[in-house]
């Protein structure tokens, strides 16, 4: 490490994404890592192992704009979910620092109302991103690169299928949240309610994945794209996992709730996770993510376009730290002019994207039906 090295501080370094970005994020030279949270064990124990540096840091904590500083950060990387119902201190804390900042937040009021700090973060020169993630960072990557082959897109619908790999208590308390709940979507040109969980549908991918059971699912992209892509009609998000008792089972708990049989799933994530870290054995280990676009060509004729990525050998839950590994790179490297608050749209390409997820067992694919 070298004074010129760009200084980049992980909150929430040592859980199941932190620890993943640390990791890809020492293997760009260049690069000083600060492994951060409110255990210095765990994170002395990842920084050991990786060659980074550790400090204990709570997003709470009254003076963490100025240990930031003193740490000399440049970027702060978030993973500290789950951030449905937080506020923005820690982003407020690195504008106050002078770094950038960067999370994994898949919430969608969070993502859409980062905006708010836009002011801000221009007087301070500084990048600070919501939404670092597949959505809405690879999706909108995605449909920026079909959209100049139709004259006219109609409808979004994109998906992501989990292996049985069973998220972390924070992540699926969050999911369950708004299971059997209502939730807006456009759909036909006007919003629409429909509920976390339900609408239940298959997409066949290819194989070796093949049919996967999702359902809507609430994210920022419900609310970004409609005004991103203008004219179209319909933008869809379903969600699912590989195990189809674990899918039917969700899908059935938000029925009751929908019913009001039950107030809320939430509760219940303890046990849930429990049962579905014991069905584990019973899974494939592959993922997917598609995104299909349906609209006119060039020509004026009909065209439904699908990209769809497969990650086999439980690589699936790199896919969503990679945006921010990217963004780390072309901060660092100089490569990206942003400042100010957004949602992470635009700022990267599909290549830049699929490049962190070089040597990992995923395969993309485009095929038009």
């Amino acid at each position: 490490m070298t004074d010129r090295d760009f200084v980049v501080v992980v909150l929430g370094g040592y859980g199941n994404f932190g620890q993943l970005i640390v990791r890809r994020l020492r293997a760009i030279g260049g690069m000083r890592v600060w492994v951060a949270g409110r255990d210095l064990a765990k994170a002395q124990a990842l920084a050991g192992q990786t060659g980074s540096s550790a400090v204990r840091l709570d997003m709470n904590q009254a003076d963490l704009a100025e240990q930031l500083r003193g740490l000399g950060t440049q970027l702060v990387i978030s993973t500290a979910g789950p951030f449905q119902g937080q506020d923005y201190r820690v982003a407020l804390a690195a504008i106050e620092a002078g770094a950038h900042y960067v999370d994994l937040a898949d919430a969608r009021e969070f993502v859409c109302g980062i905006t708010e700090l836009d002011a801000a973060a221009r007087a301070a020169g500084v990048l600070i991103c919501a939404g670092g993630s597949s959505v809405p960072a690879l999706s909108a990557a995605v449909i920026d690169q079909l959209l100049p082959r139709f004259s006219r897109l109609d409808s979004i619908w994109h998906g992501i299928s989990s292996s049985e790999k069973t998220p972390g208590v924070s992540t699926l308390a969050a999911v369950l949240n708004y299971c059997g709940k209502p939730l807006r979507q456009w759909r036909d040109g006007a919003w629409r309610e429909v509920f976390g969980w339900q609408g239940l549908s298959a997409y066949d991918f290819p194989q070796p994945l093949g049919r996967r059971w999702v359902s809507n699912c609430d994210i920022p992209d419900l609310e970004l794209f409609p005004a991103r892509y203008p004219g179209v009609r319909t933008v869809r998000f379903s969600a699912g996992v590989g195990l189809r008792i674990t899918q039917f089972g969700t899908w059935l708990l938000s029925g009751l709730v929908r019913a009001r049989l039950l107030r809320s799933a939430a509760p219940l994530t303890p046990r849930l996770r429990r049962a579905a870290v014991m069905l584990e054995p019973l899974g494939d280990g592959i993922s997917g993510m598609f995104v299909r676009l349906q609209g006119l060509d060039q020509q004026g004729q009909a065209q439904t376009l699908c990209w769809e990525l497969q990650a086999l050998n439980n690589d699936g839950p790199n896919i969503p730290c990679m945006a921010a590994v990217a963004l780390a790179r072309k901060l660092a490297a100089g490569k990206l002019a942003e400042r100010g608050a957004m949602p992470c749209v635009g700022l990267l390409s599909v290549d830049e994207y699929l490049a962190e997820l070089e040597g990992m067992a995923i395969a993309v694919s485009e095929r038009s039906i």
